[in-house]
């Protein structure tokens, strides 16, 4: 399968952004950055963040990210005041974070698809909001890092208010959801208004919009040469020089989200369109994509030989049982060493044989302990944990070889380069843990624009109190109670729900007996939710097993019905209720119930007050070190002053 997914889709990708790249995508976007951020404190680093965010959208590697935008940002950072291991550990952490932006994220996104089984639109929604507060995040921590050196913003040819700065830069990463947005409601009216002429019709405005852009463009040449630092050119005649350069991207959109193609098909399209674009731009070496898959095929192929060594073996198995040792039960014991484990299978394996591994060798870990203990996590979150971890791999040292790359251009120790490069990727390393117990943030269950935005808001302002945390630096250098203060403010607004179910208990249990009550009441009285209950018995292998477990049912029939329709027989015996049998294939099948196992527990769900009442004592403690710490910067300015 992964050498599958490679060839049918991960080498389209490639190809694309490969081609994105030759037409000079890649300059035009640095360019960008450049020239939005360029004035800010710290302004080449901050651009090296953005421009390595855009790239990762279609790059499939971190050391292809690293050297393509750090040839240009890691001299212009060092410049400014950064030493060289931090200027390289800042193009590190911000190409490694790449790969977690969708649309491609490493090409890993198209093997999720396959592993999970669900829809690559799916996969981009449970994965956006994680990769945004993570990237905001790290431009904090560049800002924090030039305030801490006093450091100067570089000089604009025209001047730029500092609010235009900053939507300027929010707008960078929130490009891609208006893109699609624009691209799904605003051209979305033709698929009802043309019918089967639609595609002939989005041609003809896709090369008149083409056409009259690359004129527009031609007004606006590149007179930027990002290694001399006398100016910064005006952001307008920049951004206005390229503007084509997201036809392509808009082609995918439409094929994804409109036409509703499978994403190998949809890429092609944007492919043939590129490739007009390069035609009739300027001639260029199509040979780019296929040599950037040839490493990327290759590895899929070794990874996919792992795959099959560990079927066969069963020695998923034993890392089931040596984490649950080492664990001793303890939830986050057995995710730490998860993590811990990804980590070390990441190191030195391309980004999308890194996931192949991973996801194959721990994922099932998470799933299988976890139910045993309690905790049923949506698959999507579990293959996200351990995907995030496999790409933190890349500035890990010793191996790291995001960061070997990025020391080479900054002349600096790989090493130092690699752990400066991993503490700024601590806050990265902190969100798997995070949605993993609090799946709000993958948007998982969530239907609402405004929800979701409240969600992004709450995750930005708990990550940034993260991040200041661990630079010791709000408004001023912090003190120890401030920085345990905002830890504890970034924990209470990622998890609200830990302190909430010490007041208020989320479930009841009942006896086994009243399951077909609650099988009534779900979807019913509680549509949406699934039946929660307590399993266990003897396994084929003849080991005693214990799962908790979340069934999902259907919303029409009575109760034996649904249950019936998840797959699940029941029979009572002696004030017991076993299961008589489950379905091959079945919902209860695969949710881990076997033959003549006894349900042990039934839960239901308390009415409480929502958790999200725990934000006011966050925020209302993260004024309090605010308002401390703006007292204490202007009494050290009158005493210096």
């Amino acid at each position: 399968m992964p050498l599958g997914v490679s060839t049918s889709m991960v080498f389209l990708f490639v190809l694309f952004g490969a081609l994105l790249e030759g037409a000079g995508a890649g300059g035009y976007f640095i360019r960008v950055a450049f020239s939005l951020l360029g004035a800010m404190r710290g302004g080449p680093a901050k651009a090296a963040v953005v421009a390595s965010g855009i790239t990762g959208l279609i790059s499939g590697s971190s050391i292809a990210n690293t050297v393509t935008t750090g040839t240009f940002t890691i001299p212009l950072t060092k410049k400014v005041g950064f030493s060289p291991e931090k200027a390289g550990a800042v193009e590190v952490a911000a190409s490694t974070n790449g790969q977690l932006m969708p649309p491609v994220m490493g090409a890993a996104a198209f093997l999720i698809v396959e592993y999970v089984g669900i829809s690559y639109v799916e996969v981009m929604k449970h994965a956006i909001l994680p990769a945004l507060i993570s990237y905001l995040a790290l431009i904090w921590i560049v800002h924090l890092e030039a305030v801490k050196l006093g450091l100067k913003s570089l000089k604009r040819e025209t001047p730029w208010p500092l609010k235009s700065a900053l939507i300027g830069s929010v707008s960078s990463f929130a490009g891609l959801i208006i893109l699609s947005a624009l691209v799904y409601w605003g051209l979305g009216w033709m698929k009802q208004s043309f019918g089967r002429a639609t595609p002939f019709m989005a041609c003809v405005v896709l090369l008149i919009s083409y056409v009259g852009l690359l004129r527009y463009s031609i007004r606006f040449p590149d007179q930027v040469d990002l290694e001399e630092l006398g100016h910064l050119p005006a952001p307008g005649p920049t951004i206005k020089s390229g503007l084509y350069f997201f036809l392509p991207v808009i082609v995918l959109v439409w094929n994804l989200m409109v036409e509703r193609l499978s994403p190998g098909l949809a890429v092609f399209w944007a492919i043939v369109f590129m490739v007009f674009i390069i035609v009739t731009q300027r001639p260029l070496k199509s040979l780019l994509g296929a040599r950037n898959m040839i490493g990327i095929g290759v590895a899929t192929a070794a990874a996919g030989i792992i795959v099959g060594t560990v079927t066969l073996t069963g020695i998923g198995l034993i890392m089931t049982e040596f984490v649950e040792f080492v664990s001793a039960g303890n939830l986050f014991l057995m995710l730490l060493f998860t993590a811990v484990f990804s980590l070390f299978l990441g190191m030195g394996l391309p980004m999308t044989a890194n996931y192949i591994v991973v996801s194959t060798l721990m994922a099932p870990v998470i799933v299988t302990l976890g139910a045993q203990h309690g905790l049923l996590l949506p698959l999507i979150a579990v293959h996200l944990f351990v995907f995030y971890f496999g790409i933190l791999a890349d500035d890990m040292p010793p191996v790291g070889l995001a960061a070997f790359a990025a020391s080479a251009i900054a002349r600096s120790d790989p090493v130092k380069t690699g752990i400066q490069g991993f503490t700024y990727d601590i806050r990265t390393a902190i969100l798997p843990f995070f949605f993993i117990f609090n799946t709000d943030l993958l948007l998982i269950g969530v239907n609402s624009i405004w929800h979701a935005i409240a969600i992004f808001i709450v995750a930005l302002t708990a990550m940034m109190a993260f991040a200041s945390a661990t630079q010791r630096f709000l408004l001023i250098r912090c003190r120890l109670w401030e920085i345990l203060g905002l830890l504890l403010v970034a924990f209470t607004l990622f998890r609200p729900g830990f302190w909430w179910d010490m007041i208020y208990l989320p479930y009841h249990e009942t006896a086994p007996t009243t399951i077909e009550q609650l099988a009534h009441e779900v979807n019913r009285v509680r549509p949406g939710h699934d039946l929660l209950m307590v399993a266990e018995g003897e396994t084929l292998e003849g080991k005693f097993a214990k799962r908790h477990i979340a069934l999902k049912l259907s919303a029409t029939g009575d109760a034996l019905d649904r249950l019936g329709k998840a797959g699940l027989t029941l029979r009572e015996e002696a004030g017991r209720v076993l299961i008589d049998s489950v379905g091959f294939a079945s919902r209860a099948w695969k949710a881990g119930l076997e033959f003549d196992w006894a349900i042990t527990g039934i839960f239901n769900e308390t009415h409480r007050p929502p958790r999200e009442l725990m934000y006011i004592p966050g925020y209302l403690l993260l004024g309090l070190i605010v308002f401390m710490q703006r007292r204490r910067r202007r009494q050290t300015a009158k005493e210096r002053g």
